[in-house]
């Protein structure tokens, strides 16, 4: 038997949810677990995700984060599950324990996430993206006023996306993880007009919208499973600007190596109105926030590319 701590075991075990006759057989890591602990539990009946978040972010201990963030998830799923279009795509909920901050999830099997596709040479298929593109249709389409404001995870994504990548004494010594990259940071930091414009987006980003967002919708978000493209973590959902979620979108399909047309084509499936200006601030604020904060993606780009990107991303927030 296969079991990630003593400690964890208890817990699973503690749990009201099995079935008469249910034995432990494993608990292994699902995934990286970016912002909760993701664990993928085998019985010798079936085998479920079981995800706890706690009041801190998973991959950097040392940066607070609401605990509550497990609530919005739940309440994201289940309004998901409701949609006939999309209830397939993300996971189906077994159970929900609110005083332990666990959810216990329909487990799409062994998959990956799509982080691949920052890799040369790997892009979407027509099928991906028309799949990505239908959930948005879908997703935003939902009505939910009483959905939870979300604030607190807001507030953190705002300080990493919107506020620390732009501040000269962040502290974080970019050379790390490429050696030039903090000095080619600085103009970006030292920028007034950009960081003025970010600014602004930041307050639109923490202001209240009409549309239900994912939040987080990233490759990182996206699983490729043997049953095809799924959706997961939706712990940042909030209600906000449509052209957030189509920005997030769009700045890592560029990461991914996509052209412009490319681009347009995918975009061209989005059956809503939304403001392409608005959509490519904040896709330009991702490329940024991504190349010089601290959520970096695996990327293999050289200084070169990396000014580039840096320059479009710029280039979109201040154009637009």
């Amino acid at each position: 038997m296969q079991i990630i701590g003593e400690q964890v075991e208890t817990l699973v075990l503690s749990l009201s949810f099995w079935n008469p006759g249910e034995k432990l057989e494993s608990i292994t890591k699902a995934g990286e677990g970016n912002m909760n602990a993701v664990y993928r539990v085998k019985t010798n009946q079936r085998s479920i995700i079981l995800k706890r978040s706690f009041p801190y972010v998973q991959k950097f201990p040392q940066i607070p984060a609401p605990i509550e963030r497990i609530d919005t998830e739940y309440q994201f799923l289940k309004l998901v599950s409701q949609n006939p279009h999309i209830q397939s795509y993300s996971p189906q909920v077994l159970n929900y324990f609110k005083e332990e901050h666990i959810l216990i999830l329909e487990d799409f099997g062994e998959g990956s996430d799509y982080s691949f596709l920052y890799k040369e040479n790997n892009k979407l298929s027509p099928k991906e993206a028309k799949d990505l593109i239908k959930y948005l249709n879908y997703l935003h389409k939902i009505e939910a006023p009483n959905f939870p404001k979300n604030k607190g995870m807001r507030e953190l994504n705002h300080e990493h996306i919107f506020n620390f990548p732009f501040n000269p004494e962040n502290g974080f010594d970019l050379d790390q993880v490429l050696p030039g990259l903090q000095d080619l940071s600085i103009s970006y930091k030292q920028d007034e007009a950009l960081k003025s414009k970010v600014h602004s987006l930041g307050e639109r980003y923490l202001s209240q919208g009409d549309t239900l967002l994912h939040g987080d919708y990233y490759p990182g978000s996206w699983l490729k499973s043997s049953q095809g493209t799924k959706v997961i973590d939706p712990e940042f959902g909030f209600y906000g600007d449509r052209e957030f979620d189509l920005g997030i979108f769009m700045a890592h399909l560029i990461f991914g190596g996509n052209t412009a047309e490319e681009i347009q084509n995918i975009f061209k499936g989005y059956v809503h109105d939304y403001d392409v200006n608005l959509q490519k601030q904040y896709a330009g604020v991702e490329l940024l926030r991504r190349l010089i904060g601290i959520a970096q993606l695996p990327l293999d780009f050289d200084l070169e590319k990396r000014k580039k990107l840096l320059e479009m991303g710029k280039s979109m927030i201040l154009g637009g």
